[in-house]
């Protein structure tokens, strides 16, 4: 049958370029991540940055994570939210790398249909939480600058489950959908698929149906998930910068952590809108290009934020020196 001769073709790490793009009308089941495939020799190369990530990004979120969990001065709400962003920059490069680095190095590039869409729904659905993550660290500098009040009020945990909920089943919702309607498409025409993970439109474009309404999917999870947070989190922070300049100099030291924060959601956004608008506008991308726009997509935050958040929260840093018994000389 096809599906056997082509999972026999992949444990003889056959060229993907080589299997036939018309095995009966049989759906698939076995895929190949090809992903960098044109570089050829050089593809093994790859493994060396990539697994650099993965360790700096597994270690970096581990100490910040052991640090924010065992320190009871930490627990503060904005803290709990970086020690919520470190578990998802945990997640993402464990859902991806290692898959990655055994493609690249030992041609073990197949995956069947169910592995695909674990991993789909693992990547989209925990990336997800990225740009919400943002988005309550943006209200939560709303009610620390603004309005502080009533910010023990509105950041107690009790009260802050009611703005997490929310957002937490829309996320849900729509990638559960999403992967749904993914797998119950018809893969007959071809199983090669051009990229280093399952990433939604990557794999729906192997489809020999109808796809329009999973793109129109994808363009739906796309508006209400980062595209919303962002606008959310931009108002907020127009509020928060309209207040300091009306109150003065005081806060602007407050607002050096909202400044981070623009900072990482920005360029989170522009490699996500990148990567996005790649599958459904013409344009001279390469497929390499793509590859590696998504990738960072995925995994820069993951390999920058502990650094960001870690360095410049003040009583982060400072439990850090003393796990690293860095003595710090006295002021004068």
């Amino acid at each position: 049958m096809g599906i056997s001769t082509i999972t026999h073709r992949n444990a003889l790490k056959i060229d993907g370029a080589d299997i036939d793009d018309n095995q009966n009308n049989t759906s698939h089941i076995v895929f190949i991540l090809n992903g960098f495939y044109s570089l050829g020799e050089w593809r093994p190369l790859l493994s060396v940055p990539f697994l650099l990530m993965f360790l700096m990004s597994l270690l970096s979120n581990s100490i910040l994570l052991y640090l924010i969990i065992s320190k009871r001065t930490l627990h503060s709400p904005m803290i709990i939210l970086i020690g919520l962003m470190a578990v998802v920059d945990l997640c993402l490069p464990i859902v991806i790398v290692p898959k990655m680095l055994l493609g690249f190095l030992f041609n073990w590039d197949g995956i069947s249909l169910a592995g695909c869409l674990a991993q789909m729904f693992c990547i989209h659905f925990v990336g997800s939480f990225q740009s919400t993550l943002l988005v309550w660290m943006a209200l939560d500098r709303y009610f620390a600058i603004c309005r502080p009040l009533y910010y023990h009020k509105y950041m107690d945990i009790s009260n802050f489950l009611k703005f997490v909920i929310i957002p937490v089943i829309r996320n849900a919702l729509l990638i559960i959908t999403m992967v749904c309607r993914a797998g119950a498409l018809t893969f007959c025409r071809k199983n090669v698929m051009d990229h280093c993970f399952c990433e939604h439109m990557a794999l729906v474009q192997l489809a020999c149906g109808d796809i329009s309404v999973n793109n129109l999917i994808g363009l739906v999870s796309a508006f209400l998930i980062p595209t919303a947070d962002v606008i959310f989190a931009a108002v907020s922070y127009i509020f928060i910068f309209a207040s300091v300049f009306k109150t003065g100099r005081s806060n602007f030291k407050a607002v050096n952590t909202c400044i981070t924060h623009i900072i990482v959601m920005t360029v989170a956004l522009i490699f996500a809108l990148i990567a996005f608008m790649s599958y459904r506008i013409k344009n001279n991308f390469s497929s390499n290009s793509r590859h590696f726009v998504s990738t960072m997509y995925l995994l820069f935050p993951s390999f920058v934020n502990p650094v960001i958040y870690g360095v410049r929260t003040k009583e982060i840093r400072q439990q850090l020196l003393m796990f690293m018994c860095v003595k710090t000389s006295p002021v004068s």
